[in-house]
């Protein structure tokens, strides 16, 4: 199929309300089933299954949270994913993964391939996953893991659906100081590196000040070097393997792009690029620019967002047939 790309979300039907706002007065979440699917350091490492109902060799959306690598928990799944989860057709399995910058960059996207893995290998006999059937879908930073997967598992996912990721991790935006956090009163060192540190861990604890960190690391520009420990300036090419915008074949997965233009956290810019670099390859894609959303899609109007999710919704379900 040749690459295709909505560049304004206006493009959508209102049609598409209907379905999102099913799901808005839907039966509260079924109680997802903890498991362990990794142990490293005493550290659990764990994933939320979503399925109800016995049905067999369903397709499985695998979901990935945000928070810089650096906070976030699977817990809280996004409500665009709540109709997939309360339908027997579908399984969803929300995350975690070990947290920078205690753990670095390369042991981050190894719990991605061992929570994929594990989904494939043990999701046929518990929830009656379909191996074969997988798509994966995060936000922010989550966005960012869902592009690695475009190359990083294998086999690769269906398909892909990034809210507001990015594909490069040491462009300027990231790797130099940035100039709407730097407008923030500083963030004392000493108050920083207090907020982290210790031993690995999978999720940040209540009460935690792990934001502090971040709003640290992208007042100075250090963002790649404390979560990949490595820096840009001088590494580069170090960051090839981690870099999902250096790393598009034509074997890579449909994606589909969600951006808000007034994104102040991950500028709008990182979809647009990833958007073109897929295109020059050929792979099938979408691009949904959201004028004037901010990180989080926030800003418009419930409707609208109503509509974004619901496509979402059908991009997955066009590619787990």
């Amino acid at each position: 199929m040749l690459a295709t790309r909505r560049e304004c979300l206006k493009l959508l039907a209102p049609a598409a309300l209907t379905l999102a706002a099913r799901h808005a007065v839907s039966a509260p979440l079924p109680t997802p089933a903890t498991h362990v699917y990794k142990v490293v350091n005493d550290c659990e490492v764990k994933l939320d299954i979503y399925a109800t109902g016995n049905s067999a060799k369903r397709p499985v959306v695998i979901w990935i949270h945000g928070g810089a690598l650096i906070t976030g928990t699977r817990t809280g799944l996004p409500s665009f994913l709540h109709g997939l989860a309360q339908d027997p057709q579908y399984a969803v399995v929300s995350i975690d993964y070990r947290l920078a910058p205690e753990t670095k960059l390369p042991a981050i996207i190894e719990d991605l391939q061992d929570a994929h893995r594990w989904v494939r290998s043990r999701g046929p006999r518990l929830f009656g996953a379909d191996p074969d059937r997988i798509v994966v879908t995060g936000g922010s930073a989550g966005g960012y893991l869902t592009l690695m997967s475009g190359f990083c598992l294998k086999p690769v996912p269906s398909a892909l659906v990034s809210y507001y990721g990015y594909g490069d991790i040491v462009g300027d935006w990231y790797s130099k100081p940035d100039p709407f956090y730097s407008q923030q009163p500083a963030v004392p060192k000493d108050e920083a590196y207090k907020a982290v540190g210790g031993p690995p861990l999978s999720t940040a604890p209540p009460g935690n000040t792990r934001g502090r960190f971040y709003l640290y690391c992208r007042q100075h520009g250090i963002w790649p070097r404390e979560v990949a420990g490595h820096d840009p300036e001088t590494e580069n090419a170090w960051f090839d393997p981690y870099s999902p915008i250096r790393n598009v074949t034509k074997n890579y997965p449909p994606t589909l792009l969600i951006h808000g233009t007034k994104d102040t956290d991950v500028p709008y810019e990182q979809s647009k690029l990833m958007a073109d670099t897929l295109s020059e390859v050929g792979v099938e894609h979408e691009l949904l620019t959201v004028p004037g959303a901010g990180h989080g899609l926030t800003g418009i109007d419930p409707d609208e967002r109503k509509r974004i999710d619901e496509h979402a919704v059908t991009f997955i379900k066009n590619h787990l047939k």
